[in-house]
């Protein structure tokens, strides 16, 4: 039985608008010295909700593979193959304009160039990976994969493999003080000797990529863990029954990536094989919730702003990015007495610190402004009925 267009799950669009609401809000708080522990990442092994929203993105950009190549006949085809690349590219390309976005500096910290003008500096430190690049890699072998082994038995051996072979990967070639740490892992060392130390993050005080080459292996389990679902859905007539396979599974999943944790911790930065089945295991048990609530239930209507932003999640991601280096280091001024402000700085310090004080309610407060002003972006795309894909 193959899904019909008209039997799509709303709850799909609504779990992917609440990931990005998510992935907006723990990427904009008003101050990074005063944020909610949940609404930080685990230093390096753990898992908090923040860990938990990249991952989810991922878990349904492979749902909605189900859906969209089923129309190729979920085959690897000239069509099909053509699709991920050309998508995959593009994100890809979008992400690393994102990271070199506003193309000059804004502070007095930054070398004094200009695009165009001095872009050997430019080609000796912009970052190469990212998150949208992250998201372009495991769309692409993760695609490749789903559409190649098409079966979902297949498909659990093809998680099985890409996740194993990751893990394999970090315990054979890590180095002292151990192939699971900062210093040590593999991971950061594959993508300083691709790019250089100039292109890869330096957040964690030495060079190492979250968003590296490697993690987009296990990465690409993510995909398929999503395809799995997806196809599993599809093929179940009643939803309800749908929603006890989902529940199941997620179990399963949660079960798996906390007993292989034991071995092979959960790490985000490293997108761990226990990673993947426990962030996958959550995210399966929200589309089960969201599936019977929205889909069988019909409670759709509570939940319609996120539906919009679900329907246009990366043109909403990326707006936010550029939004944010804009109004946070583009537009800015100097007031008489020497001190230097922009807007987002501003919004803070006199409308949320006025209200709370500086502390975490206000740094809370400010992001979640910013997510408004994204939903009410998206609810306006949503009712002129505009779709922006890339």
């Amino acid at each position: 039985m193959t899904q019909t267009k008209t039997q799509r799950y709303v709850a799909l669009d609504i779990l992917r608008g609440m990931t990005v609401a998510g992935m907006i809000l723990v990427n904009n708080p008003g101050s990074w010295s005063h944020i909610f522990p949940p609404l930080k990442h685990a230093p390096w092994t753990g898992c908090t909700p923040t860990d938990l929203v990249f991952p989810f993105f991922l878990f349904c950009v492979g749902v909605a593979m189900a859906f969209s190549f089923a129309k190729y006949g979920d085959a690897l085809n000239r069509k099909s193959a053509w699709k991920l690349v050309k998508r995959g590219i593009l994100i890809f390309l979008v992400g690393l304009g994102l990271n070199m976005f506003p193309f000059y500096p804004t502070s007095p910290h930054e070398a004094s160039w200009t695009f165009g003008q001095n872009w050997v500096y430019w080609l000796q430190h912009v970052r190469i990976f990212g998150v949208l690049q992250r998201i372009a890699m495991c769309y692409v072998l993760g695609g490749f994969l789903a559409l190649w082994l098409k079966k979902p038995k297949r498909i659990l051996i093809g998680l099985a493999a890409v996740t194993f072979l990751h893990w394999l990967i970090l315990y054979l070639f890590g180095s002292e003080p151990g192939w699971s740490t900062l210093e040590g892992n593999i991971s950061g060392k594959i993508d300083i000797a691709l790019l250089g130390e100039n292109h890869v993050y330096h957040g964690y005080g030495i060079p190492f990529d979250p968003e590296g080459l490697l993690g987009a292996l296990s990465g690409a389990g993510t995909v398929l863990l999503g395809y799995f679902i997806g196809q599993m859905i599809r093929h179940t007539g009643n939803k309800t029954e749908a929603v006890a396979k989902l529940y199941t599974t997620a179990v399963i999943c949660l079960a798996l990536g906390c007993i292989w944790s034991i071995w092979l911790p959960i790490s985000k930065p490293l997108w761990t094989g226990s990673y993947v089945l426990y962030a996958g295991g959550w995210a399966i048990l929200c589309l089960a919730f969201f599936v019977w609530f929205i889909d069988v239930k019909g409670k759709e209507k509570y939940f319609t702003p996120f539906k919009a932003m679900g329907m246009n999640p990366l043109f909403a991601f990326v707006m936010a990015g550029v939004l944010t280096k804009t109004l946070g280091r583009v537009i800015h001024w100097t007031t008489a007495d020497g001190k230097t402000y922009n807007c987002l700085g501003w919004f803070y310090r006199n409308c949320c610190v006025s209200i709370f004080g500086d502390n975490e309610y206000a740094s809370l407060m400010f992001a979640l402004c910013y997510v408004a002003l994204f939903v009410a972006m998206a609810m306006w795309l949503y009712r002129k009925k505009i779709v922006i894909k890339l």
